[in-house]
């Protein structure tokens, strides 16, 4: 998977031509093809066995509209001062219902937790997205900006690729509970 090349044109209305002024490099849209159905199956069920990529879990949400509980793999971003939930595909099912809900559940294996999400700022997304374009290759084709480039490049992205701080259940619960 690479991003698709498209020409820039210059149209001169005098003479009715085309100029090609320049490629530039677009990023893919997210597709849930039957392949990708498929892989997302079969890395759920290594993931509920306790295996499967390491940061990777089975994030699970209840619809906003249904109240089904929706599963999918999501691999997260984590250093020792937080981790950091990353929609690589923008604003996909999950998240509208993650942010509904205000909390999500990561499962592998039979450990199990539930944690708050927190929306982040575009400067603090841009460096989460750096490193998670970095770490998780597969979804690089679905970003506008490259592992090399600069951290400002993926905070213009930030708008487009939702990223969320991880909060325990117990510090996000309000005083006096």
């Amino acid at each position: 998977m690479e991003s698709l090349l498209v020409d820039v044109f210059k149209y001169d209305a005098g003479s009715g031509r085309r100029d090609s002024v320049r490629s530039v490099s677009v990023a893919q849209t997210y597709r849930l093809t039957l392949w990708r159905r498929w892989l997302n199956g079969f890395v759920r069920a290594l993931l509920r066995m306790g295996l499967g990529p390491r940061r990777t879990y089975l994030l699970g949400v209840r619809g906003r509209i249904t109240g089904r509980l929706h599963s999918t793999p999501v691999t997260l971003v984590e250093d020792s001062a937080a981790r950091w939930l990353v929609a690589p595909y923008g604003e996909v099912g999950w998240v509208r219902n993650a942010r509904a809900a205000g909390r999500v559940t990561l499962r592998r294996g039979r450990r199990c937790e539930t944690v708050a999400i927190v929306d982040v700022d575009a400067q603090e997304a841009g460096r989460v997205l750096k490193r998670y374009a970095t770490e998780v290759p597969i979804t690089r084709p679905f970003f506008d900006a490259r592992p090399a480039s600069p951290v400002e490049a993926f905070v213009a992205e930030a708008s487009r690729h939702p990223v969320f701080r991880l909060v325990a259940e117990e510090a996000a619960a309000p005083a006096g509970r």
